[in-house]
């Protein structure tokens, strides 16, 4: 049975040139008819594809055509078709953050990679950390901290000296970003249930931020964040190149 393939691209001339040829090819079917989405770009473009069609429930094929393609597979357009019938579903669990600012407001967002705090100004940021309610640490000096799903475990949280996740290991990593103090602690590896909470200290001060993966909240006094047990997103890999192996792998670069 085929596949009827909504495509999306992101605004680069190679991913729009791209989109033309798949349309001309394939068709493109409208996305309340789909089965699929197609999504010709970058990591970034796969990230703003879920987070724009997560509530349409649908699988995300991508392929490459930007700069990093982490989540992508390679570009290959004659043989899209058997590509998409053949290839293998991932299925993540996104992060949700429920942020308090200083302004008495609740707003709430989904992070698919990782949620990160970081300082607005020169000075450090001084951040209390709660694992279930339990504080873990009284105060954390730094430039910022994040908590990574496994598929963000290899962008901002391997930058930052975290961990690598892999896929279906129900953990999250907990990552500072340039520690002062305690000088020793370099972040830790939690079960997925676990409800993190972040207080900003002396938060008129020091103001700092939060960020769902593009989406930022400033002046912000505190963080709850959890990975959702009723949402999920369905990432489609080819056989020979699917996420948890390229998770794998990575852990071996040098």
């Amino acid at each position: 049975m085929s596949q009827r393939i909504h495509f999306v691209a992101s605004k680069t001339e190679d991913a729009q040139a791209a989109l033309a040829l798949a349309r001309e090819r394939f068709g493109d079917t409208p996305l309340d008819e789909a089965d699929v989405i197609v999504a010709l770009g970058g990591d970034g473009f796969m990230l703003q594809t879920l987070h724009r069609h997560n509530a349409r429930g649908l699988p995300v094929y991508g392929m490459k055509l930007g700069t990093v393609g982490f989540l992508m597979n390679q570009y290959r357009i004659d043989d899209l078709a058997d590509r998409i019938a053949r290839a293998q579903p991932t299925i993540l669990r996104p992060l949700m953050m429920e942020v308090q600012t200083e302004s008495g407001s609740t707003v709430t967002a989904t992070a698919f990679n990782e949620v990160s705090l970081l300082r607005q100004t020169k000075q450090a940021a001084h951040v209390r950390v709660s694992l279930n309610d339990a504080v873990k640490l009284e105060e954390l000096v730094c430039d910022g901290i994040l908590l990574s799903s496994p598929a963000g475990s290899t962008a901002y949280n391997l930058s930052a000296h975290g961990p690598i996740l892999p896929l279906g290991s129900n953990v999250l990593a907990l990552t500072p970003i340039s520690p002062f103090r305690p000088r020793r602690w370099r972040g830790a590896i939690l079960p997925s249930a676990t409800q993190v909470r972040f207080e900003v200290l002396d938060h008129y001060k020091r103001p700092v931020s939060a960020t769902a993966d593009s989406y930022e909240v400033r002046d912000i006094v505190e963080v709850t964040i959890f990975e959702s047990r009723e949402k999920t997103v369905s990432l489609l890999f080819d056989p020979e190149h699917n996420l948890e192996d390229r998770i794998l792998n990575e852990q071996f670069e040098i």
